[in-house]
């Protein structure tokens, strides 16, 4: 086992993580949801406490305000009874409120909401003695201890404090009418969840990059793994490139179905062949619609011409827009007198043909295009 965790070096695949995220395995901090929980409750009974004293006053009042005759009535207990219910809901009801909201709204921050049945499967090892006593004398049960054991000391320290110092406050409750005296409890209440709550904050700000790194170190994969899992997303090496070869051929009939739509095909003469297009008023510039080199140069020369596309031989330009302009890009500004110049070529032989003239005299590009000579 040892071993094994040595060889788990890799990071979680995208994949692991969502198998594990539908198994219930997210980071999970209960001391961050305490502390949410606690500071809202602390908030809420500070800031409410005239509000609920009142509530609580009036419902007290009213509880023990019975007659003989009241008292012995079961019919009417039982309405008394409901209305005190329904009257405590309505007081505490804000209080209650802002601590479901915190409850709901902590597990957001730290892997967010989620629901599996996988993690509600009993899961019988978890009976096994030997397992219990291993995962209580892991290094995972040891950190568990420490941070319980701090969480007691701080905890405990804080409420000691709190008690000294409110100790007067708490002696004067006593002789304070009811209505005032249960306010200022909850404002004492509030005051000492806040104090605890903030502790808990201080607990959680260690505990939740704990608890991420304990998810990711337990989800680590081997090498082996990470290959495996590749293979079974993507095939075998002899199946993804099948695949490619697919591609590669099913990209290239496409590009081979623009040729007889390009206005010439520059060529070096043999190496390479770029097949041109320019409509003056749908494109800014000239784009290359095909291009290749050596055989696939020997088919784009074949289909033009089978298709009349005038050839013109230009090697520097020919290699510069083999080298420098993807399919389906317009050629680059320094390309533009170069490429002007065979259009102008081809439309003047095009003409000449039209009219029975003779053939004009091919361009001569200059050979500094690609900064090469052949």
């Amino acid at each position: 086992m040892a071993d094994d965790r040595q060889q788990r070096t890799e990071r979680a695949t995208p994949k692991r993580l969502e198998e594990a995220r539908r198994r219930g395995q997210l980071p999970r901090s209960r001391d961050l949801s305490a502390a949410a929980v606690v500071m809202a409750a602390g908030a809420a009974l500070y800031l409410l406490s005239d509000s609920l004293g009142a509530g609580l006053h009036d419902l007290m009042r009213s509880g023990f305000a019975l007659s003989r005759e009241q008292a012995l009535d079961a019919g009417y207990l039982q309405v008394a009874l409901g209305d005190m219910l329904a009257l405590a809901l309505h007081t505490l009801a804000p209080l209650l409120g802002l601590v479901l909201c915190a409850a709901l709204v902590a597990p957001l921050a730290l892997g967010g909401w989620n629901f599996s049945t996988s993690a509600l499967a009993p899961d019988f090892s978890r009976l096994s003695p030997a397992a219990g006593l291993g995962r209580m004398f892991s290094a995972r049960g040891l950190i568990e201890l420490g941070k319980s054991l701090a969480k007691f000391t701080l905890v405990a320290l804080i409420a000691v404090i709190f008690l000294r110092h409110n100790a007067a406050q708490l002696l004067a409750l006593g002789r304070m009418p009811l209505a005032r005296a249960i306010g200022e409890s909850f404002v004492m209440v509030g005051q000492a969840l806040l104090a605890l709550g903030s502790a808990l904050v201080v607990i959680a700000a260690v505990d939740v990059p704990l608890q991420l790194w304990q998810h990711a170190r337990g989800l680590r994969m081997t090498r082996e793994e990470v290959r495996e899992e590749l293979r079974e997303s993507e095939g075998s090496p002899e199946t993804r490139g099948r695949i490619r070869s697919a591609q590669t051929e099913l990209a290239r009939r496409r590009m081979m179905q623009e040729v007889p739509k390009a206005d010439v095909v520059v060529t070096n003469p043999t190496h390479y062949a770029v097949a041109l297009r320019y409509e003056e008023s749908r494109m800014r510039a000239p784009v290359v619609v095909a291009k290749g080199a050596d055989l696939v140069a020997a088919r784009i020369r074949e289909i033009a011409a089978e298709h009349a596309v005038p050839l013109v031989e230009a090697p520097p330009l020919a290699r510069a827009l083999h080298r420098g302009v993807e399919i389906g890009a317009e050629i680059p500004a320094s390309l533009y007198v170069a490429v002007a110049q065979v259009l102008t070529y081809v439309h003047q032989l095009r003409a000449a043909r039209g009219s029975g003239a003779a053939p004009p005299v091919p361009p001569r590009i200059g050979e500094d295009l690609d900064g090469t000579r052949h």
